[in-house]
């Protein structure tokens, strides 16, 4: 008998849209949580329309690969109909997520304070551009602006040449994992009290907390961080570094991997050399350090390099594209790429699970929702009749039923 996922009693509404508080939610839904996304009639998240590719259908890539395990009503919350409707499934849920700049949640009538009346065992997330509060905190919030106004700009590519931002959009990824680490503290943190609480949670102080090595230099020195590439702050070797044919990575971080790195490229000298006799001195030195090492890896291909390194057991690897790490053994023996039977586009792929249960491994559960996919039945769920359904439907407090939808449920049932 297959144990239940440990969220599988917690309800989440989804009121966020693009790609923070979608991943926070997704990442509930992933370990159970029945995630219902609630969204604008005819509209829904922008991520469905405006947010990269399109395969078959008309929701993007970007939107498919963030909101699976999770359910889709379409509801006006502008209508007042339909705000009632979703005052219903908020007496019902665990967890909110929203994510509108401070003040739009107030004016639509669905902020904390309103809700908490509704249901005071409500978990309700904020996910942000600077939080709730604060003098830029009404500013518009976005990964670039977050990874610029924290100083992570600042670090990134190399001294002297333009600004660069984390390929990675680490603000905004990181936010919906620190809100999700937030929720469920508050959801623990229920059983204790009986009373949910208000979660905080915002782009900016994600970029800044993940500042960890750089603040640790700012205070520690006194000198303010400057760009250094892919070397680290904190040791070196410990970098890209040149080869015959490419380039590949390193990390020969402590004596005894600095001492086997210097035997493996026939550089004993090295380790007797007062420039680098220890790894403050060798991050002092970093650029003449690089020198001497790319002198002797030019010899050799990446490839062969790597072997070597790694049979004298320093860390080392190549630098593999999307394509090659996708495809690698490691990803498919882990199970990083997931195969989904989605109801338009047929099979498509998606990023397996980060972390794995043992006792209660997760699954995908739904593909990523159609447009307004479960609203009937949802509503249906908290008591609402069909013949009610129908009429706030002509009302406009909820979206029309579009034929694919219609057909992805009943094949779903």
């Amino acid at each position: 008998m297959s144990l239940p996922l440990p969220l599988s009693r917690i309800k989440v509404l989804d009121v966020s849209q693009i790609m923070a508080g979608p991943f926070c939610c997704m990442l509930l839904g992933d370990m159970g949580a029945d995630v219902i996304k609630v969204e604008t009639p005819g509209i829904g998240d922008q991520t469905r329309r405006s947010m990269g590719f399109r395969l078959k259908g008309a929701d993007s890539g970007g939107f498919l690969a963030l909101n699976r395990n999770k359910r889709s009503v379409e509801i006006d919350l502008k209508n007042p109909a339909g705000l009632e409707a979703f005052y219903a499934l908020v007496k019902d849920a665990d967890v909110l997520v929203e994510n509108n700049r401070p003040g739009v949640a107030a004016r639509l009538k669905i902020d904390y304070p309103t809700l908490r009346e509704l249901n005071p065992r409500l978990v309700y997330a904020s996910i942000s551009g600077f939080g709730q509060t604060g003098p830029w905190a009404k500013r518009p919030g976005l990964d670039l602006i977050a990874q610029a106004m924290t100083g992570v700009m600042s670090v990134m590519g190399h001294a002297g040449e333009a600004p660069v931002k984390s390929a990675i959009p680490l603000a905004d990824l990181g936010a919906g994992l620190f809100a999700a680490y937030g929720i469920l503290s508050a959801v623990i943190g229920r059983g204790l009290t009986g009373e949910g609480q208000f979660v905080d949670a915002s782009l900016f102080e994600t970029a800044m907390s993940l500042s960890v090595w750089e603040s640790a230099e700012y205070w520690g020195t006194g000198e303010v961080p400057v760009p250094i590439g892919s070397a680290n702050r904190m040791s070196a070797p410990y970098q890209a570094v040149r080869a015959s044919d490419r380039h590949f990575v390193i990390g020969a971080a402590n004596p005894k991997l600095w001492t086997a790195l210097c035997t493996v490229i026939g550089r004993d000298d090295l380790t007797k050399d007062a420039r680098f006799a220890d790894n403050v001195l060798r991050i002092r030195n970093r650029t003449v350090l690089i020198e001497e090492l790319e002198r002797e890896f030019a010899r050799r291909t990446a490839n062969e390099w790597v072997d070597a390194l790694l049979a004298a057991g320093v860390p080392a690897a190549p630098i593999l594209d999307y394509a090659e790490a996708l495809a690698s053994d490691q990803a498919v023996a882990r199970e990083m790429v997931l195969k989904i039977q989605h109801p338009v586009e047929g099979e498509t792929r998606a990023l397996g699970f980060p972390v794995k249960l043992g006792g209660t491994p997760q699954q995908v559960r739904h593909p990523a929702p159609l447009l307004g996919q479960h609203t009937d039945q949802v509503l249906g769920e908290i008591g609402m009749t069909p013949a009610a359904i129908a009429a706030l439907r002509q009302s406009g407090a909820f979206g029309a039923v579009t034929a694919a939808a219609a057909e992805a449920d009943a094949a779903a049932d």
